[in-house]
């Protein structure tokens, strides 16, 4: 879809002109869905009133569904309701294009609209360039959310997202925080639209005469989302039958349940077994030993992660408790960002030296991280 096609979508945002009349779109299925999950969303977050929304806004038929919702329910709710367009500079003329967006948010009654460029290559992460891209896009988001005084970002993750993201945690091998998806909310990210599936956002946009922007790297099947999305779940679907989506999406739910319940026992258990160390974090062995692996080995996940900000992969983490279940003098394993020795009956934690961290020593395997989106 080139940048006139696009443009040309605006009339059906808030109503077409015609004959000096105004009309609104009529209320659909579909609209009604979207205005229902955002207004639901807002309330549940506890939105007062008078508070600024900002809705991030890319263009395509999720963001712009999500756009509309937000414009009609937002002031029902006493809110104020704008956007932020992210220009990611990957492709010729996206600064044209993210002017475009930002003029369909104007036109849906969206006050205020930004765009914001990034430099998605000046990102650092070992993720890839999809990973870059979503790492710049959230600062970007949450620098313009605290400039503007804004309480929430709305995003338009779909059911659809999250099926995506379920199957690729489980190519990764990854463990329950990455099962568990795309959470509804994240510190001040709103998610609305996770319960509903893409087909009810391409067809708000339709029903609302508004044309979504197209953008060319969501049919790239260099990217693993896209080959997940294009290949992989039609695939399934027809070999397994339909509601593959809607069944990954209730997997994440049920994986969030666990994992957040998992999050409350380990908060109380460290306060217990945990201690200060001469330049680092100790760690009850006996009380280790007394918990299932599964909360074990997410203790040491955790005190590695909020201690020193390290993420440590399977073999790592496995490696650290084997000090506790296959205890036969081993010395201190060097993995990356920290250092861990059992000491008596005590496993301490500390920082990895600079010389250490500038060679990469690592003990143990090297598999995939147990964390997701």
């Amino acid at each position: 879809m080139g940048v006139r096609d696009f443009a040309a979508g605006l009339g059906g945002a808030r109503g077409e002109y015609r004959g000096g009349v105004t009309r609104r779109p009529r209320l659909t299925p579909a609209i009604a869905d979207a205005r229902r999950a955002v207004r639901a969303a807002l309330e549940r977050a506890g939105a007062r009133d008078g508070e600024l929304v900002l809705v991030a806004l890319s263009g395509g038929a999720d963001s712009l569904a999500l756009a509309a919702a937000a414009a009609f329910e937002a002031p029902r709710l006493g809110l104020a309701a704008g956007a932020i367009v992210v220009d990611h500079g990957l492709q010729t003329g996206s600064a044209r294009v993210a002017e475009q967006v930002a003029g369909t948010a104007r036109g849906l009654g969206l006050d205020p609209v930004r765009v914001v460029a990034v430099d998605v290559n000046g990102t650092p992460g070992a993720g890839g360039p999809e990973a870059a891209a979503r790492d710049a896009r959230y600062a970007a988001l949450e620098q313009a959310r605290a400039a503007l005084g804004a309480s929430w970002i709305l995003t338009g993750h779909t059911r659809d997202d999250q099926a995506e993201q379920v199957l690729l945690g489980l190519a990764r091998g990854s463990g329950t925080r990455s099962l568990a998806g795309i959470p509804p909310r994240r510190g001040r990210i709103l998610r609305p639209l996770l319960g509903l599936p893409r087909s009810s956002t391409l067809a708000a946009c339709a029903d609302a005469g508004l044309a979504p922007w197209a953008d060319p790297q969501n049919a790239d099947p260099a990217f693993s989302r896209v080959r997940v999305r294009e290949r992989v779940l039609p695939m399934l679907e027809r070999e397994l039958g339909p509601g593959i989506a809607e069944a990954l999406a209730r997997t994440a739910e049920l994986a969030r349940e666990d994992a957040e319940a998992f999050d409350e026992m380990i908060d109380e258990t460290i306060e217990e077994i945990v201690e200060h160390a001469e330049a680092g974090i100790s760690v009850s062995v006996a009380a280790l030993a007394a918990n299932p692996a599964a909360l074990r080995h997410r203790i040491i996940r955790t005190v590695a992660e909020a201690e020193f900000g390290v993420s440590l992969a399977r073999g790592h983490t496995v490696a650290v408790a084997e000090l506790v279940t296959n205890w036969h003098g081993q010395g201190t394993l060097h993995l990356p960002g920290i250092r861990v020795v059992r000491t008596g009956d005590r496993l301490v934690f500390t920082a990895a030296t600079a010389p250490e961290r500038a060679l990469g020593v690592t003990t143990g395997g090297a598999d995939s991280q147990d964390h997701g989106e």
